[in-house]
């Protein structure tokens, strides 16, 4: 009993510490209980069509409260019933349904803009609906997929409601693992500049920048759950300590996102290199503390703290004594940023009583509101709605001109392969075709193997478990698998059907993907590089509130931080939009790779910035230090920080204001001022205003190659 129970307990680590795997074993599971006794029974058709009403339902899951699931589970299964049935009673009038299947398709991807809610129904609402077109040829009567694809959501949302009710907090959960784990990426990744040469930090910052893309988004996501749990819950006291632990979560990415010194200048010094080495190893035992912490969410397993992490501070505090006390400055601050790091994570549970519950940004607009500001064509989620229906139009007129056995396929291949961006669009292109190819030659294989119907449904609901497990992760390995889950699920429905499919489905997809290409490639590109000026401008705008914030902070730290946690998230926003477009560039044809260098340059020299800023937002805690004309520089810092935010976006240049009398004033005090907190302090100070300089004069050249080209 000992033996099974101690087996037990690990399969269930095994699963539950991998949301990702729980997702796709609860998915299959319910896939499995209403497939089987209906093939046992010889009516595969109903078992398969449920089956794939639970797939598209697993899809539309929302990120809810058990109460604000079983609102969106209603919605589903409406939206479900009514895609499918439209499909069942115009079946006879092609022309009509592809019309109304076009049209259809706009308002549901608008509605999808409304959140994220509404756009995971929407979406398998508009999938429901080529699922009711590829099968109702096969149906008994044409009302069957309308009664069978909703019931199986709707079997599979309640399976999920039970379980959810079990745990309600599961969901939150996951989400805050998630951030940890995002985090704890990010923390590896920098421990490599610790020590590191000039030459090596441009690919680790390039890394970094991406990763930050991740953690700001994990960021993103719980705040979003955690609004629509505190929606749900008239009582919000349950929440706090997932608010507390988000706000650590906030804090600990502040100061892992801040750079105090370049880190180059730092490793050239041999008499620093075992302290950057020590550093490097102190934020690699962060690492694996912020997944230890990410384990300990998850499974409720109690919290270690890692006893290196303190042994590694002291003897670095230890070495900083017997440094060169101005040569010590940058580091003494960097391991005090480290140190209330360990010092969060060593204290994890140990919350003060009666501490406020930490307020969160809500959007305040109504769902008219919201559904009005997409009406526009310049919103790209109506340009995309547009393209995506654009695809279908043509999808449905090749099919039903060419007679195209399965065409549906086409129009599912559209479906996932368009996206919202031309680079995005491009990479699932690839992964899509890729995918399919290979899943049509593994398929064609595995029936060879699995002759009997216990041995392919066995294989079609292993597929769809492989299918849900590397769907968040690898899309190309998914894709391979719900490839192979469709031909043993036609083959099921009747024999040798699986095999006579291939063809259809490698025409299909290769039609489907390219349409969604040619679409995006003609009907608004969206070229980042014509993006750049107002990302830039956005980018400046929002470190200028986000230092000002700081500022604030400094004279008067507020019991209430939410204009400080809201100025700091829209910048990193800010410099995440900008990466994501220098990173979209890459993909881009090369005539439209414009001022690329310069692309890559600001969105380093930005991400630096903010880097510094998080540096003076992270030592917050201390009242800043009687620093000569601090009012004065912080002001000039801003007016060039104004003035770069608007600079690509004027016509007109006139001369921008010179930091160099700044910095060098700034360099004057730090040579001038004894070593302690004052110091350290202007180094900062010294930092932010450098990098403005340097976006500014980056800023100047980026014009001037744009006026010669």
């Amino acid at each position: 009993m000992e033996y099974l129970q101690s087996n037990l307990k690990k399969l269930k680590n095994v699963f539950w510490r991998r949301p990702d795997r729980l997702f796709a074993l609860r998915s299959t599971i319910s896939m499995g209980v209403l497939a089987i006794p209906f093939i046992i029974a010889g009516k595969p058709f109903f078992g398969v069509t449920l089956a794939l009403g639970a797939l598209a339902g697993a899809l539309s899951e929302t990120d809810d409260h058990p109460k604000g699931r079983v609102k969106a589970l209603s919605i589903t299964v409406f939206s479900f019933f009514i895609s499918s049935f439209a499909v069942g009673l115009l079946n006879n009038y092609p022309w009509l349904l592809g019309t109304g299947f076009v049209l259809s398709t706009i308002v549901f991807i608008l509605l999808g803009g409304l959140g994220e809610r509404y756009r995971a129904i929407t979406f398998g609402s508009v999938l429901v609906g080529i699922y009711a077109m590829l099968g109702i040829e096969i149906s008994p009567a044409w009302y069957w997929q309308a009664v069978l694809l909703p019931a199986g959501a709707l079997f599979h949302g309640i399976l999920t409601l039970i379980l959810m009710y079990l745990n309600p907090w599961r969901l939150l959960d996951e989400q805050l693992a998630k951030g940890f784990t995002t985090l704890s990426n990010y923390l590896e990744k920098k421990s490599m500049l610790f020590p590191s040469e000039e030459q090596e930090q441009a690919s680790i910052n390039k890394d970094l920048a991406l990763l930050n893309i991740s953690v700001v988004n994990s960021l993103e996501k719980i705040k979003e759950v955690l609004n629509n749990y505190g929606k749900e819950l008239s009582d919000p006291e349950p929440l706090r300590p997932y608010l507390q632990r988000f706000m650590l979560l906030q804090s600990l990415h502040e100061r892992a996102a801040s750079s105090h010194e370049r880190h180059d200048k730092l490793s050239n010094d041999t008499d620093n290199l075992e302290v950057m080495e020590g550093f490097g190893e102190m934020l690699r035992q962060l690492a694996f503390a912020t997944r230890q912490v990410a384990d300990n969410v998850l499974t409720g397993s109690s919290y270690h703290h890692p006893m290196a992490l303190e042994w590694i501070s002291n003897a670095i505090e230890e070495k900083l004594k017997h440094i060169d006390a101005n040569t010590a400055q940058p580091l003494v601050l960097l391991h005090h940023n480290l140190y209330r790091s360990q010092l969060s994570l060593k204290y994890l549970d140990n919350t003060e009583e009666g501490t406020a519950i930490p307020r969160l940004k809500r959007d305040k607009r109504s769902p008219m509101e919201r559904f009005q500001s997409l009406l526009s064509f310049k919103h790209p989620r109506m340009r995309y709605a547009l393209r995506l229906s654009l695809s279908f139009m043509i999808g449905f007129i090749l099919a039903k001109s060419l007679h195209l056995d399965k065409g549906a396929w086409v129009m599912l291949t559209s479906l996932f392969v368009s996206q919202i961006t031309y680079s995005d669009t491009r990479r699932r292109l690839f992964q899509r075709l890729l995918g399919t190819v290979t899943g049509v030659v593994l398929g064609a294989l595995l029936l060879h193997i699995f002759t009997t119907t216990a041995a392919q449904v066995l294989l079609m609901l292993g597929s769809a478990m492989a299918f849900f497990y590397w769907l968040k992760t690898n899309y190309s390995v998914a894709v391979i698998f719900v490839t192979t889950f469709v031909i043993s699920a036609f083959n099921l429905i009747s024999k040798d059907a699986g095999l006579h499919i291939l063809e259809p489905r490698l025409i299909a997809t290769l039609l489907g993907a390219s349409l969604s290409f040619i679409v995006i490639r003609f009907l608004w590109p969206g070229w980042q590089y014509r993006r750049m000026p107002e990302l830039i401008s956005k980018a400046m705008q929002k470190n200028r509130a986000y230092l000002q914030e700081i500022l604030r902070e400094y004279k008067e730290t507020s019991k209430d931080d939410l204009a400080y946690r809201i100025a700091r998230r829209e910048a990193h926003l800010a410099d995440n939009e900008l990466a994501l477009a220098w990173n979209s560039m890459r993909q881009e044809p090369k005539s439209k790779r414009k001022l690329m260098k310069h692309a890559f340059t600001l969105t380093y020299l930005n991400h630096a910035l903010l880097s510094h800023i998080s540096a003076l937002g992270a030592h917050r805690e201390t009242h800043l230090p009687g620093i000569e004309n601090m009012q004065e520089i912080m002001e000039r810092v801003n007016a060039v920080l104004n003035e770069a935010g608007c600079y690509l976006q004027s016509k007109t240049h006139s001369n921008t204001s010179n930091l160099s009398p700044t910095l060098l004033e700034l360099k004057q005090q730090i040579v001038t001022t004894d070593s302690g907190l004052k110091k350290q302090q202007l180094r900062l100070f010294y930092n932010i205003a450098d990098s403005t300089a340097k976006i500014m004069q980056e800023l100047q050249e980026t014009q001037d190659d744009r006026a010669a080209n």
